[in-house]
């Protein structure tokens, strides 16, 4: 602590004292004396605390002793020396607030001496002090000491001012200013309300008064700080506070304040009737005219700072109230800057408390004004309606707080009433329940409206509304909503009923209303559906009503048998587990009870953790992991489920399900660790005679030993797990486990006991398995073994011996030169988990390089790290340097052999991990970072002229011929003037060059390459560019590391920076010159995630040439996009290359509190490039604005800030799409693209016409309300270009964007009369579009038109349409009108039989009229039309109506007319009476297709039971529907064969499944007797897509009755017929599906089992292996589980080998299809499970499959069997060879195709089988000879892998991972073979024996 020099004048005199003073003076002024020496806080605070009881104690006359006085100045002097935070100054306070009254007022004196001493202060720096002080001690100021506070205060505003005016431009010392500033207006503020509190009188309110001047003149200030916009909003915002709190102490008569606040608001102040000082002060308000965001703050003001409670100013208050409201909301429409915005919301929210206020005592006019049905709600209720679903969270929650309040208010209004029968409420409700439950803001509002009403009202008019809400949750975004506003209506059911009726009868009701649905959609909901529901909604309903859980598992209980679920959903055992789950995570229900009370089995629970749905699994493994208590004991249940879930769930291939089962377990071993803890503690307090007390004891030690087992043979299983050839999901979760295991169970220190280590596991052979996990090709699974091995540091390294080290270290240097991109990710890691190895440094000063010019010494004072850093970045230094040597002369030999880029990666990984803030070699590291930049820019000279040309991609001479050459050599001359490089002078021919000879490398080749073979290489394009980019990308990402990590001397002011203000700079013109001159997306991409670093470093940087850097750097590019200088090297192709990326660091650089000045600038500087007002000369500024304005747009850094420019982006974009050069179009298209984005949001489904992505017109028009007339007057442009009357085609550009835009917006019935911006002026500009010649055009204005027909007027409008279609009579007829004018009509009236579900007397009268209409114009659908789009158009429409009929079944309504029509139309149609056109006339493909959906709608209708048995018009004037159909088979386009096919295809499979009734005249009356019929079409038909409709037809029939009509039909009997189908098959695997699960005779079977293994290879498309797993699902208990052997061993051994490769596919659903065999095969047999997922399904495969063998007695030849499989029959060396050649091939090579399977999961899965059903059964002798032949077999792949293992380089994990990894497999493969031929041949021993 630091005092003045009279506090240490004063201390002085207190030693003086001290040696004077009496024994209690004594003991006071020593305790001071030691408090003021310390320099501790804390030890203050206790001395503090010693001295003020001191002070007590001494004797009242003492008190105005020397000694107390000098002690009451030293607190003084501590407290105002203090920073406000400081605990010492509260100590302090609360301390003196305890003194005696006499001792208080002289420490007060004592205070206000050392306050006047503050005030005294000069220093701008000190003023913030200053003002804290004041603001910690305001009570008691006499008006002397007033008048200097306020000068002080008034002086330190106009001195801030004029600060902030000088630091324009430098924005973190104006932030700290502007704090300043802020809290000098809050002292402000606060001490004129002392003012007020303690001078009543009117001395101080005297003009002349020192008080008074002051105040004016602070007054004044506030005034111009609000003016001000350069200011920050929360200082305006406070400035209008303290204007309307200064006004309201200061103005006389005070009654009249309200009348002068509304007329401030609203413009209207005269001068007569204000004082003169309140002119002087406040003139600026009304004479200059007040901004929006001035009005908006002054508004808050008036609301915060008046007294509205208990309405204390009268009618004019009333008055003013109105006028904030009518103020606000005509801001709510300018206002569109995100932070005015919140504000404004926020100010609205406000108001609306105020008006509650207000209504509490307020005359009836005002009751009347605020009624819910005034104008002033009104437009409160349709600002809620346009922000409900406002982008910024704060606007919405705010827009639900003012909904809220309305309601509030209106009640307040009718008092008295019956709130539910109120026809306000009424409207609400029925307006709410009319909206789309996608609608987000619905959920918030009806939670208001229930809490208001009650749920009883709501559900009164809807009972399915909970179903509804429930069904909405399958979109997660609504989830949250859905779930609260449910919650909402349950507890005020509950709350409803439970006033209303007894519990008995309440409790049915209320589970019938809420947990029923639930139940429902938990066993059969989708699976995204029910996890929401799970984790949104299930936990509020049980914590509602807890005793619901019961009734839960009674109901679930009773099905779960039944209704075990699928791979699609849960069933009722997966919703029981969920439930369950849920329950006890809540602490409802314990483990122990679950079992023992017998709600769950333990076999259930084994169902549940193996179960094929995801979710299911992870329910059940909650379960088990997640509990209330934290600390409660596994039991041994728990334990055992877990090992067992452990086995079959490590490899799930969904990312979500990984994190869960790894979080789950993470929880389950945290509970460990803290139950184990405190049993430790137990064990620990127990007394003497508890511990005699054996059986306590005992259980707690038995329990830590349990726990030590268990956690013991968890990690067992995840080590055993990272096998070779494991999957990546298998390493995922076992490494992801493993580092939680490590995390939970690390020892703090202190802590003796734990109950387990994870480094007693480790030994050097899981060390080494965790190393060669960074040869992994996925990087997550690199990264999580270095932290495992990181973690587990104290002990690994006891495993590395010398010469390990020196390989691993080889290794990782050979694969930083890798030609592989992949590989070098995992030399860095290797090389980073090195050097934490204290032996490392040796072997890099092995290298003599290294050597020479590096010296550093092991007994060097610093860390083992950072020695071995330096020495590693040195030597990788050293060979880099070597390698671009090599490069500068050869590009093409570089990228061959040694692509640089891995050594700059492993650098970059190097510097990552070390603490760059805390190093000890700093001159080390100095002329290391001085020669990486130097290096780095080195490198970028060679590689960049290939990423700068205009066509990077293909930049390599790889021509054969010189004429091609020719044409490379332009490409080339364009790169020469910046290259240095010989490769670019002259176009080579590929015969000479393009093989490059490694031998004569290896004389200059850096030494660790030089072991490498002499061999030569193909270059490709692909692998100089890799190497080229690459290295920019790693250059990029390095400088920019450099700059963002590396302490500057600019930064810390420290002469210990190791990088200088000129390379950063020099560095910032490296990334800019990059940036704006690469062509190569990759390369400066990258470049701008470096830029981006040294951007960010710059804005923190205290140097002021640095800190402006950005600024100037933007400038002159956008000064260089405006020139349009011809000599200018920006690129103009390629969205501009990096030229947006470059203005986007730059810009996201700018401090996010501030103004986002640049960000304004630059976005009024593109629009205006982006929309000239003038033609230029040159189009390329505008195209570069565009790409940029669309880089900016999609770029999320920018939140809401960019929102104010999208509707003036939106305008450029179309105006942009009218140029006449192609790429300002395409960039505008672009740019277009991303506004619609921006607007709407991203696109989450595959639906066109869905409302997710859509708005309001309202809320679109409110939200961009300058988009408004510049659509609708581009829409009346565009319109008047349609169908000119002199015939003249027009197309305008804009038609298409216009359309789009509008048809993304949808009516809402919220949508109020209040606001100005009506939809209906669009909608006979957009019926106008319709009459576009273009087709796309015409067909969205059809859906275009759609949102701005509100529901009840698009009957009149249908109505209008179809009576402008043309007659008969007509001569000249528009076709193109027609046609548009129809498919408005379709449009319209789809959407609006939609949307009418109920039944009323108005919608029966609208379709009559609507009918009577298309009666009129019939003829468009018959032959006396021409044309056949407008004909098919028509017809559409008709489908539309028919459907409608036929779905709602009315009856009494008079359509005989109308079906005499249809019957009319299709009779005379080319369907029935021969077609006379080609497949080339205009529509008439679209004519065929739509007569025919109008056939099968007819059909539809007239095969209904319920209309066949009735005299409904329908039936009579439909022809015979078989023949029909028949007829409509027959005909000669398949466009009308496909869609009869795929409708009788619908009507056989109800048949099937039951859903229609076989009733006479129903759909069984179509299909049946077609057997001949599609037998007959299926011979001659040639379309392949109708062809194989017929086939899954005929597969659908009952084939009984399909083969016996062969013979008749197509002159085939059955056998014939079926070799037809297998030839079929053979030719084309597509229709398999349909045709191999058709019954074979005996002599076919061979081939067809053929055709079923054939279809199960990985090489073959997943269609076709699902097609295989279905026919093997569906023949399992005819052939695989049959007790017979109907196919003989083998071939019934081969199909369950064919399920085994399914249940190893890639392809989840291929996985799924195969797992079900295993549910049909266990019906057939006694296994406990059924449906289970691909691990556990594999497993019983191998276990039926023994059981089998043991059934049919064939255990002596199956197992032989067995054993080649589980020896494998692959060519192990010409595979090895293949993948070496595909490796060398492809330069992104991974290796196995299939990322799923594991082999040595399936060999030990088999081979655990086989070892069980050995020994169990007494073999029959075995064949010797099939022995033999298996031994040897086995012996000879033994020898191969011995020699080939042998054969491999060092480290071959690495250097050869695929090959090592395929020799360790087979290596594995063939011991457990050995393994179990020796137990065969001990076997066979014993039974000679």
């Amino acid at each position: 602590m630091e005092f003045s020099y009279k506090s240490y004048m004063r201390m002085r005199f207190l030693c003086m004292c001290v040696s004077f003073a009496d024994a209690e003076e004594h003991n006071l002024a020593t305790l001071l004396l030691h408090c003021v020496q310390l320099s501790d806080g804390i030890q203050q605070i206790h001395a503090i605390k010693q001295i003020v009881p001191l002070l007590k104690k001494m004797d009242r006359n003492c008190a105005c002793s020397p000694m107390i006085k000098c002690c009451l100045d030293i607190f003084g002097v501590m407290y105002f020396s203090l920073d406000a935070k400081n605990p010492l100054k509260k100590v302090l306070a609360s301390s003196l607030n305890g003194l005696p009254e006499q001792l208080m007022t002289e420490a007060m004196r004592s205070f206000i001496r050392c306050l006047k001493e503050e005030l005294k202060t000069t220093d701008l720096h000190l003023y913030r002090k200053v003002m804290d002080n004041l603001a910690s001690c305001m009570e008691n100021f006499s008006l002397g000491m007033m008048t200097c506070i306020l000068q002080f205060l008034l002086k330190s505003l106009l001195e801030i001012q004029e600060e902030n005016r000088q630091l324009s431009g430098n924005s973190i010392a104006q932030t700290r200013l502007m704090h300043d500033l802020l809290m000098a207006i809050k002292v402000s503020m606060m001490l004129v309300q002392k003012v007020q509190e303690n001078f009543q009188g009117s001395l101080w309110k005297k003009p002349d008064s020192l008080v008074w001047q002051n105040m004016c003149g602070l007054l004044n200030s506030f005034i111009k700080f609000l003016m001000d916009e350069g200011l920050l909003p929360t200082v305006q915002t406070t400035s209008a506070l303290a204007v309307i709190l200064f006004t309201k102490t200061m103005f006389e008569p005070i009654a009249k304040l309200p009348c002068l606040v509304s007329d401030l608001l609203l413009c209207s102040v005269k001068y007569a009737n204000v004082p003169e000082w309140f002119v002087s002060s406040c003139g600026s308000l009304f004479i200059e005219e007040l901004s929006d965001s001035v009005l908006l703050y002054l508004c808050h003001g008036a609301l915060a700072m008046l007294e509205w409670k208990n309405c204390s100013m009268g009618q004019y208050g009333e008055k003013l109230l109105l006028d904030i409201a009518l103020v606000l909301l005509s801001l709510a429409s300018r206002l569109k800057d995100s932070n005015m915005a919140v504000s404004l919301s926020r100010i609205l929210a406000i108001w609306t408390n105020s008006a509650l206020d207000v209504l509490e005592s307020s005359s009836q006019n005002l009751k009347c004004s605020l009624n819910g049905n005034s104008n002033t709600i009104g437009k409160l209720l349709e600002y809620v309606y346009t922000h409900w679903e406002h982008p910024l969270d704060a606007v919405r929650h705010q827009a639900k707080l003012i909904f809220k309040n309305i309601l509030r208010i209106h009640q307040a209004t009718v008092k008295g009433s019956a709130v539910k029968s109120d026809p306000f409420f009424s409207m609400l409700t029925e307006s709410l329940l009319s909206l789309e439950w996608h609608v987000k803001g619905k959920y918030a509002s009806l939670g208001c409206l229930v809490r208001c009403v009650g749920v009883e009202n709501i559900l009164t008019v809807d009972r399915t509304i909970p179903t509804q809400i429930l069904d909405a949750m399958g979109d997660q975004t609504l989830a949250p909503y859905a779930s609260d506003l449910l919650e909402t209506m349950f507890i005020n059911h509950k709350s409803h009923l439970i006033s209303a009726f007894q519990k008995s009868t309440w409790i049915n009701q209320w589970h019938d209303t809420w947990v029923s649905p639930l139940l429902l959609i938990l066993c059969e909901g989708n699976p995204d559906q029910t996890t929401y529901i799970i984790d949104y909604y299930l936990p509020k309903l049980l914590k509602c009503n807890p005793d619901s859980l019961s009734y839960m598992i009674k109901i679930l209980e009773a099905s779960a048998d039944a209704n075990i679920g699928s791979c699609n959903t849960r069933g009722a055992l997966g919703a029981l587990m969920a439930c369950l789950r849920t329950a006890r995570a809540h602490g409802l229900i314990q483990f122990t009870d679950i079992i023992r009370g017998d709600l769950l089995s333990i076999e259930c629970v084994k169902q549940g953790l193996v179960h094929q749905h995801n979710q299911v699994r992870i329910d059940a493994l909650g379960l088990l992991c997640e509990t209330h208590r934290s600390t409660e004991i596994l039991s041994v249940e728990e334990m055992e489920l877990i090992q067992f879930f452990m086995m079959y769930n490590l490899n799930s291939q969904t990312p979500a399900v990984r994190q869960q089962i790894c979080s789950l377990l993470r929880k389950l071993f945290c509970r460990i660790q803290e139950s184990s803890q405190v049993l430790y503690k137990r064990e620990q307090s127990k007394t003497k005679q508890q511990l005699i007390t054996e059986s306590a004891k005992w259980d707690h030690f038995v329990t830590l030993q349990q726990y030590k087992d268990f956690m013991s043979s968890i990690c067992d299983k995840l080590f055993e797990a990272l096998f070779p050839g494991s999957s990546h999901p298998t390493r995922f979760s076992a490494l992801t486990i493993l580092g939680s295991i490590a995390e939970v169970f690390s020892v703090p220190e202190g802590q003796v006991q734990a109950v387990f280590h994870l480094s007693q596991e480790i030994d050097p052979a899981r060390v080494q398995t965790l190393i060669q996990c960074f040869a992994s090709t996925f990087e997550e699974v690199k990264v999580l073994a270095f932290e495992l091995l990181m973690k587990l540091n104290a002990t690994i390294f006891l495993f590395q011996d010398s010469e390990n080290l020196r390989l691993l270290f080889q290794a990782g240097m050979d694969l930083s030169t890798s030609t592989k991109p992949y590989d070098c990710v995992t030399a860095s890691y290797l090389l980073n988990f090195l050097i934490h190895h204290k032996g490392l440094l040796g072997v890099c000063l092995k290298n003599q390089l290294v050597a020479l010019t590096f010296q550093i010494d092991a007994n060097m004072p610093a860390s083992t790290m950072e020695k071995n850093t330096l020495a590693v970045i040195k030597y990788l230094l050293a060979n880099l340097e070597q390698e671009i040597f090599q490069a500068e002369k050869s590009l093409l030999q570089a990228a061959a052999s040694f692509p640089m880029y891995g050594r700059v990666h492993c650098i970059t990984g190097a510097l990552r991990q070390l603490p760059l803030n805390n190093l000890t070699l700093m001159t080390e590291w100095r002329q290391m970072v001085a020669q990486l930049i130097l290096t780095s820019y080195r490198l970028s000279t060679v590689v960049s002229p290939i990423v700068q040309s205009s066509s990077p991609e293909g930049l390599i001479p790889m021509d054969t011929d010189s004429e091609t050459s020719g044409r490379l050599q332009m490409i080339l001359h364009e790169i020469q003037p910046r290259d240095s490089n010989d490769y670019f002078i002259q176009a080579k021919m590929l015969k000479e060059h393009h093989r490059v000879d490694l031998k004569n490398l290896t004389e200059n080749k850096p030494a660790e390459n030089t072991c490498k073979e002499e061999q030569t290489c193909d270059v490709t394009a692909q692998m100089v560019l890799v190497c080229c980019w690459r290295s920019m990308k790693e250059i990029s990402l390095l400088l920019g590391m450099l700059c963002k990590l590396l302490p500057s001397q600019t930064v810390s002011e420290s002469s210990a920076g190791l990088i200088t203000v000129e390379q950063v700079k020099d560095i910032g013109n490296y990334f800019k010159h990059h940036l704006l001159q690469s062509r190569h997306r990759g390369a400066f991409e990258l470049a701008y995630t470096g830029f981006v670093m040294l951007t960010e470093t710059l804005s923190r940087c205290t140097n002021e040439s640095l800190r402006t850097l950005p600024q100037q750097w933007l400038c002159n590019v956008l000064e260089e996009i405006k020139s349009c200088d011809p000599s200018s090297k920006l690129c103009a192709t390629r969205r501009s290359a990096g030229i947006p990326f470059y203005i986007q660091a730059l810009l996201a650089s700018e401090p996010k509190k501030s103004k986002t000045d640049l960000l304004k600038m630059t976005m009024n500087e593109l629009l205006s490039l982006a929309v000239p007002v003038k033609e230029s000369p040159s189009i390329i500024p505008q195209v570069h604005a565009l790409n940029i304005l669309r880089a900016l747009f999609r770029d999320t850094r920018f939140g809401e800030n960019i929102i104010p420019y999208i509707a003036d982006g939106t305008q450029a974009a179309i105006l942009g799409f009218t140029s006449p050069v192609w790429t300002v179009r395409n960039s505008s298209t672009l740019l277009f693209s991303t506004l619609i984005t921006r607007i709407f949001g991203v696109k989450r489904g595959k639906d066109e016409n869905s409302k997710k992505n859509r708005m309001t017109g309202r809320e679109f028009f409110s939200r961009f309300p300058t988009l408004y007339p510049f659509l609708l007057q581009q829409l009346e442009v565009v319109a008047s270009t349609m169908e000119s009357e002199s015939g003249e085609l027009k197309l305008h550009p804009s038609l298409f964007l216009l359309l789009l835009i509008l048809g993304k917006l949808y009516p809402s019935p919220m949508d109020g009369t209040y606001s100005a911006l009506s939809m209906a002026p669009f909608v006979p500009f957009i019926m106008r579009c319709g009459h576009s010649p273009v087709y796309r055009s015409r067909e969205m204005a059809g859906r275009a038109l759609v949102p701005f027909v509100m529901v009840n007027q698009i009957p009149h409008t249908v109505q209008s349409l179809l009576t402008g279609l043309p007659d008969s009579s007509n001569l000249c007829i528009r076709q193109n009108s027609t046609h548009g004018m129809l498919l408005q009509v379709f449009h319209l009236l789809g959407s609006y039989l939609e949307s009418k579900h109920l039944v009323n007397s108005d919608l029966q009268q609208e379709l009559a009229d609507v009918i009577t209409c298309m009666k009129a114009k019939v003829w468009l659908a018959k032959r006396q039309n021409p044309c056949l789009v407008t004909r098919a158009a028509y017809l559409d429409v008709l489908v539309v109506l028919t459907n409608y009929l036929g779905k709602s079944r009315r009856k009494g309504m008079e359509l005989y007319d109308f079906w005499e029509e249809i019957h009319e139309v299709l009779s005379d149609s080319e369907l029935m009476t021969g077609v006379h056109y080609t497949s080339a006339e205009p529509g008439f493909t679209q004519y065929l297709q739509s007569i025919t959906k109008l056939a099968i709608s007819v059909l539809s209708v007239a095969t209904d039971p319920d209309i066949a048995k009735s005299s409904s018009p329908v039936a009579q004037h439909v022809m015979n529907p078989t023949l029909l159909v028949v007829q409509l088979l027959q005909s000669d386009f398949h466009e009308v064969r496909l869609l009869i096919l795929e409708a009788v295809l619908l009507w056989l499979k109800q048949v099937n499944s039951k859903q229609v009734t076989e009733e006479k005249g129903g759909p069984l009356s179509i299909v049946s007797d077609m057997e001949v019929t599609l037998l007959r079409m299926a011979v001659k038909e040639k379309h392949p897509e109708c062809f194989c409709k017929i086939l899954e037809i005929l597969h659908c029939m009952d084939l009984r009755n399909v083969l016996p009509r062969t013979e008749h039909s197509i002159k085939m009997n059955p056998k014939g017929f079926l070799n037809w189908a297998l030839n079929i098959i053979d030719a084309s695997k597509r229709y398999s599906l349909h045709l191999c699960i058709l019954p074979v005779m005996e002599t076919e079977m061979q081939r067809w089992i053929q055709l079923v293994t054939s279809c199960c290879g990985d090489e073959q498309q997943t269609e076709t292996r699902l097609a295989a797993a279905e026919v093997l699902r569906s023949v399992t208990p005819l052939f695989l589980t049959n007790q017979k052997l109907i196919l003989g061993l083998s071939s019934t051994l081969a199909m369950w080998k064919c399920v085994a490769q399914l249940l190893q596919s890639e392809d989840p659903m291929v996985r799924d299809t195969a797992a079900d065999v295993i549910r049909v095969a266990q019906t057939c047999s006694k296994f406990a499970f059924r449906v289970v997922n691909a691990s556990m399904a594999m497993d019983l495969a191998f276990g039926i499959v023994c059981e089998l063998l043991q059934q049919w007695n064939q255990t002596s030849a199956g197992v032989p069997v067995l054993l080649e499989w589980l020896l494998g029959e692959d060519d192990l060396k010409k595979d090895l060879e293949t993948t070496t050649k595909m490796e060398d091939d492809n330069l992104f090579n991974k290796g196995e195709v299939n990322f799923w399977a594991e082999t040595l999961t399936n060999v030990r899965q088999l081979s655990k089988h086989l070892l069980l059903l050995i020994p169990a059964t007494c073999l029959n002798t075995p064949d010797q000879g099939e022995l033999h032949r298996l031994a040897r077999m086995v012996s000879d792949q033994a020898q191969l892998v011995k020699q080939l293992l042998k054969e491999l380089p060092p480290t071959p994990e690495f250097s050869k991972t695929v090959e090592f990894t395929r020799l360790s497999i087979q290596n594995e493969r063939i011991s457990t073979c050995l393994k179990i031929l020796t137990l065969l041949e001990l076997d066979n021993d014993a039974h000679k024996n």
